[in-house]
């Protein structure tokens, strides 16, 4: 039987996987067994194929993907540094208000706090508008990509902020929840997208000094 075309791709993705799973195991050694691994690696692939404006970027966001998925496993269960707070930041296609207020709250939190972003349905790619209005400000999104939403980033939260994705996010007791009402940047135009922006970030200032001691927030 002749192969059909198909066949050496699917060979060469299943390839890549498996070594992007050894890596990982390597590095999560005396943490998760290599099956936990792989399955948590295949898992995010699968998961990340949904949004085919990524695949050429396929393999190295999948790493990124599933290490992030598997530190939070492992804060969740106690087996990694949980040092500082973690803050998990949620809207529908994580393509806009969460990842602009991920990147808010890591441009000012320098390094004392931790942050995570999802999305209920993730978009292909980060929207136009919150990549423009955030490079106005001298913030590039151009590392983030849309991630769809897993249980292990909410148990490993110690704060969830959701934006419109109504009771997709699980609740866990111990956690502090908040609900933002933001309208969505693809939804208007470039200056409303910046206002979008600039309440973001005054609330994103505002759960700053909430979370960390005054001697740590941001002026």
């Amino acid at each position: 039987m002749t192969p059909s075309r198909e066949t050496p791709s699917l060979l060469s993705v299943d390839h890549v996987l498996h070594t992007i799973a050894e890596d990982l195991s390597r590095r999560f050694a005396g943490v998760f067994a290599p099956e936990t691994v792989e399955r948590y690696v295949f898992e995010s692939h699968t998961a990340l194929a949904r949004t085919a404006k990524i695949s050429s970027h396929l393999a190295p966001l999948t790493e990124r993907f599933a290490r992030d998925r598997l530190i939070a496993l492992a804060q969740a269960k106690g087996a990694a540094p949980h040092e500082v707070p973690e803050v998990l930041l949620v809207c529908v296609q994580n393509a806009g208000r969460s990842q602009m207020a991920a990147a808010l709250l890591e441009h000012h939190a320098a390094g004392r706090v931790h942050v995570r972003s999802a999305g209920s349905a993730p978009a292909a790619a980060i929207h136009p508008h919150a990549d423009e209005v955030m490079l106005e400000i001298g913030i590039d999104l151009g590392s983030a990509f849309p991630k769809p939403l897993t249980d292990d980033v909410v148990r490993a939260a110690d704060v969830v902020i959701t934006m419109g994705c109504g009771d997709a996010c699980p609740l866990y007791p111990g956690k502090r929840y908040e609900d933002w009402d933001l309208q969505d940047p693809s939804d208007g135009s470039l200056e409303q997208a910046r206002h979008i922006r600039n309440e973001i970030d005054r609330r994103v200032r505002q759960l700053l000094t909430e979370i960390l001691p005054a001697s740590a927030t941001p002026n």
